[in-house]
């Protein structure tokens, strides 16, 4: 279970203070997968940041009763000077896991060949993306964060290997995606929530969310 308690987020922009939480409860209960609408620059990634424990919030308490990723794709918590293999038995060793096997399932995962053994600093963008995309999968969540502004990679083995793990995990865990497009959210979850002025409106299927956030993006 993941929830939050009269929750409030803001930031100073230079000009004015961006309000992205006031005051918001809710949860997510294990096997209610959920998907969030809201519109670029609403504060998506800040949100989905605050559940991982990422970014703490300016008042209020999240309480996180299950074992919860970090987001998809999240470049942090690697270090650029170790390689991938010291990096993989750290992230082990944190959250409790067996070191030989993250290792092993990354280094199958991500197709790196020798650079799995080189600093993260030599790799470009997308061998970064596929790395930690890897280890994510290697790890085990009761609720997984995707953010739709994930870093991609255009390796198509690497994708479709990713994406049918990825597939199959979601199948028993629940998921939290956050997205401006409904589609994104149609793939994962049945209900969803949007976010709006600092508020996150709860709804049980995804088509009422669709309603509210139509009319909040048209209008």
């Amino acid at each position: 279970m993941l929830e939050f308690i009269e929750v409030s987020k803001s930031f100073w922009t230079g000009k004015q203070r961006k309000v992205i939480l006031d005051r918001v409860s809710f949860r997510v209960e294990l096997g209610n997968s959920l998907g969030i609408l809201a519109p670029n620059g609403t504060g998506k990634t800040t949100l989905i940041n605050m559940m991982a424990g990422l970014e703490k919030p300016d008042e209020g308490r999240i309480n996180r009763a299950c074992r919860i990723s970090f987001p998809l794709g999240f470049m942090g918590g690697v270090v650029s000077r170790h390689t991938a293999r010291e990096n993989a038995r750290y992230i082990a060793r944190l959250y409790g896991l067996d070191p030989d096997y993250v290792e092993a399932f990354s280094r199958w995962l991500c197709g790196l060949e020798e650079y799995f053994d080189m600093p993260l600093g030599t790799y470009s963008s997308g061998m970064r993306s596929r790395f930690t995309f890897s280890l994510m999968l290697a790890l085990d969540f009761d609720i997984y964060l995707i953010d739709e502004g994930m870093p991609s990679t255009t390796d198509v083995e690497f994708n479709r290997k990713a994406g049918a793990i990825l597939r199959e995990r979601l199948e028993n865990t629940t998921v939290i995606v956050v997205s401006h497009q409904p589609a994104t959210l149609e793939k994962f979850c049945r209900s969803a929530a949007v976010l709006r002025d600092g508020q996150l409106y709860m709804f049980d299927t995804l088509e009422e969310a669709k309603q509210l956030y139509d009319y909040q993006t048209q209008g």
